[in-house]
């Protein structure tokens, strides 16, 4: 299936104030039945969003999604894209919108409503690719896939958390069809795509660890401070970059200073002992 062209609008003829829906994907991770796809599909197409995505489905069984995605809906389940990695799924994208029930505890970064995030995304959609990620119906996302998002959304509810998968991609869906701004923003540039920042946060964590600035034993507990700061301002490819030239200048002088004084490798490699 061939990627939708990203839309570059001319910003001074066409007014921010709604979201580009071509620029948004639905994309379910390890969805557990077939009739919830279908009937994701349903949700998506009803506001007009015309990609969707799935990664790791249980069971992937066409006739059993096309009983739930009736008329314009077949078409989502026609073309629909299956991943077996979520990396790669999200890899494309710019920015990463994850649905979670979980509002405490180990959650990195406090959630929005639907209708807050469709206000942030309205200029954000016009030069980047958007996702919408859901989880199990079960357990939801898991930290370490939250990890991959750059905002978080909670629905909210009564006493019962809990919601059909489809009844969720619905509710945000709709915000986002609604989502409009009276006046033109500030006009928001590319970000960089998950594989840029990945790539970058894989590099961090290198260097930061052989400069003994995070442990060896838990550095995922550290990166993850690095991943809420870096997500709040949004970085620019270019700006990937940069942090990772830093990085390769790190390794080269490390190296470096290791090959002239062999002693101080030996101390290092002490110290790595110690501690493990």
């Amino acid at each position: 299936m061939k990627e939708n062209a990203l839309h570059h609008p001319d910003i001074e003829s066409v007014p921010l104030r709604r979201i580009r829906l071509e620029n948004l994907a639905v994309i379910l991770h390890k969805p557990r039945s077939p009739e919830n796809i279908g009937a994701s599909a349903r949700a998506a197409c009803n506001m007009g969003l015309s990609r969707l995505i799935v990664v790791q489905p249980e069971v992937l069984d066409q006739e059993r999604m096309l009983k739930m995605a009736t008329g314009s809906a077949a078409e989502l389940i026609h073309n629909l894209v299956v991943y077996h990695d979520l990396g790669t799924a999200l890899g494309p994208f710019h920015f990463i919108v994850g649905t979670t029930a979980r509002i405490g505890g180990n959650v990195r970064q406090s959630p929005v409503t639907p209708r807050d995030i469709a206000q942030q995304l309205i200029p954000l959609s016009y030069h980047n690719r958007i996702a919408l990620l859901f989880g199990p119906e079960n357990w939801g996302l898991t930290n370490e896939e939250l990890a991959f998002c750059h905002a978080l959304v909670t629905i909210p509810t009564a006493a019962f958390r809990s919601l059909n998968l489809a009844q969720a991609v619905l509710l945000v869906a709709y915000e986002i069809f609604l989502a409009r701004q009276d006046q033109h923003d500030r006009f928001t540039p590319r970000l960089a795509n998950s594989w840029e920042l990945e790539a970058m946060y894989a590099d961090l964590q290198d260097t930061l660890i052989k400069i003994n600035y995070i442990g060896h034993q838990n550095p995922q507990h550290w990166m993850m401070r690095l991943r809420r700061f870096f997500s709040r301002h949004g970085l620019r490819a270019v700006e990937v970059q940069v942090i990772r030239g830093i990085c390769r200048q790190i390794d080269w002088y490390v190296r470096r200073r290791l090959e002239a004084k062999p002693d101080l490798h030996k101390f290092t490699c002490s110290q790595e002992h110690n501690e493990a």
